[in-house]
């Protein structure tokens, strides 16, 4: 994750949640499905998990009040400050560390039933290498067969539409209008994101911009990525299944034979 990314998420920090036309609800309905998912797959609650990615908070929050034990990390100091605050909040106890998903061997924790990174995070990884390095931080906090979930955009089918902009998406926050769209420049497998957020304050709109880059991942690709980097049973579960707004991949650490029964 370059300077650049991290910069992006410090800078976002205190609006992100504006992306979101309920960022609460969103945080539940990403719960209810990511919950049950980890439980299937490592075990009833509660479970030891890492969320590797979290941002302002928006899967901490959510397994945290499932009766996960979660331990969150993140590159943005700002993006963790703000979801300590948010945990907080809501009578949260979570541990947080600012590490870079290329650098979770850093985290003093271990052992964990399952690893998270949500929301599109792993494709600010430009390079195979990169990935690579990020998945082997992975297998050194998990438990011998634990599991990794990830959420990524259907970059299998963003490739062969390619598109320029997604939005623009109108909100009412307490009858105060806010836009969100984003502007998409394509150089080959990647492309660079405008961020663009406008909304209502009184009398005046505060505007905001901001920009990103990321690989477009194909599915296929991430997954032998996934199986070099010592990871089997992949799955990948597509949102008609899910009800989440990006496919979910899921695989399992390899480590000692599974029991029988088990995903």
């Amino acid at each position: 994750m370059s300077e650049d990314t991290t910069a992006f998420y410090n800078d976002l920090a205190e609006h992100y949640h504006l992306i979101f036309e309920d960022w609460d609800l969103s945080i539940e309905r990403q719960a209810r499905v990511l919950g049950p998912l980890l439980e299937s797959w490592a075990g009833p609650a509660p479970l030891k998990v890492l969320d590797c990615s979290c941002g302002i908070g928006t899967q901490t929050i959510g397994l945290a009040r499932l009766g996960h034990t979660v331990v969150a990390s993140d590159a943005s100091d700002a993006a963790v400050r703000r979801a300590e605050r948010e945990t907080a909040r809501r009578g949260l106890a979570v541990q947080f560390h600012v590490a870079d998903m290329r650098a979770l061997s850093s985290l003093p924790e271990s052992d964990f039933d399952a690893v998270v990174a949500a929301d599109n995070s792993l494709p600010h990884l430009l390079s195979d290498d990169d990935l690579a390095l990020a998945l082997n931080g992975v297998a050194t906090r998990l438990r011998p067969e634990g599991v990794f979930v990830a959420t990524i955009r259907d970059y299998d089918n963003l490739l062969e539409t390619r598109p320029a902009f997604l939005g623009p998406s109108f909100y009412s926050d307490n009858g105060r209008r806010r836009i969100v769209h984003q502007v998409w420049d394509w150089q080959g497998n990647e492309y660079t994101v405008h961020l663009h957020l406008a909304w209502e304050t009184g009398s005046s709109w505060v505007t905001k911009h901001y920009i990103t880059r990321y690989r477009a991942l194909k599915r296929r690709e991430f997954s032998q990525i996934l199986a070099t980097g010592g990871f089997y049973r992949i799955e990948w579960l597509m949102p008609e299944s899910t009800g989440l707004y990006q496919p979910v991949v899921i695989a399992r650490k390899e480590g000692h034979s599974p029991q029988e029964g088990s995903n």
